[in-house]
């Protein structure tokens, strides 16, 4: 399983996405935003390239809000993980997110604009970073790998 990993993409159309990011999208089973769409196009571009799984962040607007949940759960490849968006400043974001899944192996996450993927226990968090300097692509085999793509 091939997932594609985007947050706090910031923009107001899906057209204002840069291509690579598109061109990747486009070869994935499941694309992830975890939230600061900022506008439902963002949102419907992204589903016009495949399967949506998506959380709302807090520079979303109110409909976004009203269509997506502040947190989601879901199984790939046999693997539990938590998609949430995050608060706060982005000392100790982990550990505050991390109190908001009882069972998981990963959480995707955003809000701090910083890429990062970094085990912490027995828990695999990824942050694609901010999605006008980078995405990231989890892939789910036997083990779990994580990339961060620049931009």
């Amino acid at each position: 399983m091939k997932i594609g990993v985007l947050s706090d993409t910031h923009i107001h159309l899906a057209e204002e996405m840069p291509q690579g990011i598109v061109r990747a999208l486009s070869d994935v089973d499941l694309i992830v935003h975890a939230g600061d769409f900022v506008d439902v196009a963002v949102l419907e571009g992204l589903k016009r390239l495949g399967e949506v799984k998506a959380v709302h962040g807090n520079m979303d607007s109110m409909k976004l809000r009203s269509l997506l949940p502040e947190k989601e759960h879901l199984v790939s490849g046999g693997k539990k993980i938590g998609i949430i968006h995050g608060w706060g400043g982005p000392e100790g974001i982990e550990r505050k997110i991390r109190a908001r899944f009882d069972d998981v192996d990963i959480i995707i996450y955003g809000h701090s604009h910083r890429a990062r993927i970094e085990r912490i226990g027995d828990v695999l968090f990824f942050n694609p970073g901010p999605g006008f300097h980078s995405f990231g692509i989890l892939t789910i085999e036997e083990e779990v790998k994580g990339e961060i793509i620049k931009i």
